[in-house]
């Protein structure tokens, strides 16, 4: 992990941070000049609170006094209650809005232990810097928004694809499988996705959707083509970088292998390739990991190229969804 680009993110969030804070403050003044109850209130609430504290300080026989307070304080609250909802207002509309509720724009969580980790929020930023941005393209408008069935056809053509279902069919089908990954993430019973078919059918398209859809609910996502991703960790481990992008491929909540095959094949390459997958299916991270992987090519055709072993893991733990119709890259320019 580069660590000038986390201090780079760290300025950022802070500026983030300081600017949510400071429009929240600005919201409560000009709503306080609205209404000068709410300010009084307020006031009153914290002049209170200090009071209280004092005394639990100070003294150990002041119960009563203490418990009154504390009533005061509540009926207050209550009444704060009231007049904003009286103007369609809740006590969260005077927090502060922060990008990030997890962290609230601090870059940091802290674990049950006590001690600080970093944010998803902040972590998916820096595999996006890091790795991502060089290898997807155009990733935020790849979204499930942009996802057009109508670019599939809805003909039935079984002695061009071999399927007794027609392009836009088999598609639905897949968006479904998709759907459920999204949504039963978190189980260790959900397979992982394994995309075949040829070129120009929505592969790398569908993986970004996904993506984008988990990067919204928390997750963080590493993509790789299978070639950069093979020579990165094959260079690391002969010492040629100091980039060392196993220990994020290992515990990245979803690692994206596209163009496998594309690689140059070679026992190493194999030997590695059979670590990544098997590696995230003994979830060795300690939480529970997913993998999609994209080829151009057939089972069949990965059969006869990589090791036994590592088409058994892929057929016991991926649910294959295979892709075929029409080029949409070349329909397209054809339409434009």
């Amino acid at each position: 992990m580069n660590t000038d680009n986390l201090k780079s993110l760290l300025i950022e969030y802070n500026q983030k941070r300081s600017t949510a804070i400071s429009n929240a403050r600005q919201k409560k003044f000009n709503l306080y000049a609205q209404i000068p109850e709410l300010e009084k209130i307020d006031n009153d609430i914290n002049t209170l609170s200090i009071k209280s504290i004092k005394l639990v300080l100070t003294s150990q026989n002041n119960k009563k006094i203490i418990d009154d307070l504390k009533k005061q304080i509540s009926d207050l609250r209550k009444k704060r209650l009231q007049i904003l909802k009286n103007h369609n207002l809740s006590t969260k509309d005077l927090e502060p809005k922060f990008e990030c509720n997890k962290c609230n724009d601090t870059g940091y969580i802290k674990l049950p232990s006590g001690e600080s980790t970093l944010c998803n929020c902040i972590k998916q930023k820096l595999y996006n810097m890091e790795y991502n941005n060089s290898n997807i393209y155009d990733l935020k408008n790849q979204t499930f928004k942009n996802f057009k069935l109508d670019c599939y056809s809805d003909i039935v053509n079984k002695e061009k694809y071999n399927k007794d279902i027609s392009p836009r069919q088999n598609m639905i089908a897949i968006k479904k499988i998709c759907d459920n990954f999204i949504d039963n993430f978190d189980s260790p019973d959900e397979l992982n996705l394994l995309f075949c078919g040829s070129p120009g059918l929505g592969k790398t398209f569908l993986s970004s959707c996904i993506s984008n859809e988990l990067i919204s609910r928390g997750k963080t996502v590493l993509y790789q083509t299978a070639p950069i991703m093979l020579d990165n960790i094959i260079d690391y481990k002969f010492g040629k970088t100091d980039k060392n992008i196993c220990n994020i491929i290992n515990s990245v909540d979803l690692l994206i292998i596209d163009d496998l095959g594309t690689e140059t094949i070679n026992s190493l390459k194999n030997t590695e390739l059979f670590n990544i997958i098997n590696n995230r299916l003994l979830n060795q991270s300690n939480k529970i990991t997913k993998t999609i992987i994209s080829t151009n090519l057939s089972l069949q055709d990965m059969y006869d190229i990589y090791e036994e072993r590592i088409i058994s893991r892929i057929i016991g733990n991926y649910n294959a969804c295979y892709f075929f119709g029409d080029d949409i890259r070349i329909k397209k320019k054809i339409k434009a």
